[in-house]
């Protein structure tokens, strides 16, 4: 198996146990996946703040980025390494789109198209999020979905009116 570039959506909106608020979280969560065995963390996106979808005005805001990594993995070791950071980082599941701690989602692994076992790829709900494809464009600008056959660029243009602003650089 060769090396493959992996889209990782990076989201908090809740601080962690050790404290620090979802920023430092997302920052964390970036140091986790540069230290992942034979994987590389190739570039990380500004950082996006933007409203929970769908939309809960008791839920803080998310934080939100893409980083992209390079390495040999295979998409269940992937899924599992990233559940893994959540747990470490102290992430609840108490029902769908509940406020979280830290959210790692799986975006593209080398363009691979699968509808299950976990982890289903591309992403199922990538292409409609503005906190995922703003930062995802800012990482890989030329990245095509592979079901869609539309480019990252072309997914923006077409997004729903979505409440999002980017407020830091890495």
């Amino acid at each position: 198996m060769g090396a493959e570039a992996a889209l990782v959506a990076i989201g908090a909106n809740l601080p962690r146990a050790e404290g620090g608020g979802p920023l430092e979280t997302c920052r964390w969560a970036v140091a986790r996946l540069a230290a992942l065995p034979g994987m590389r963390v190739v570039a990380v996106s500004s950082w996006w703040e933007s409203a929970p979808i769908p939309p809960d005005p008791a839920a803080p805001p998310f934080v939100n980025g893409v980083a992209l990594l390079e390495g040999e993995t295979d998409p269940e070791a992937l899924l599992a390494a990233l559940h893994e950071i959540e747990d470490e980082a102290g992430r609840q599941r108490p029902y769908p789109n509940a406020p979280r701690v830290l959210d790692l989602d799986l975006i593209d692994l080398g363009g691979r198209v699968r509808r299950g076992p976990p982890p289903v790829l591309p992403h199922p709900r990538a292409h409609l999020r503005a906190f995922v494809l703003l930062p995802l464009a800012e990482v890989a600008p030329g990245w095509v979905h592979p079901t869609l056959g539309r480019g990252v660029q072309a997914l923006v243009a077409a997004l729903e009116p979505q409440e999002i602003r980017r407020f830091e650089s890495t």
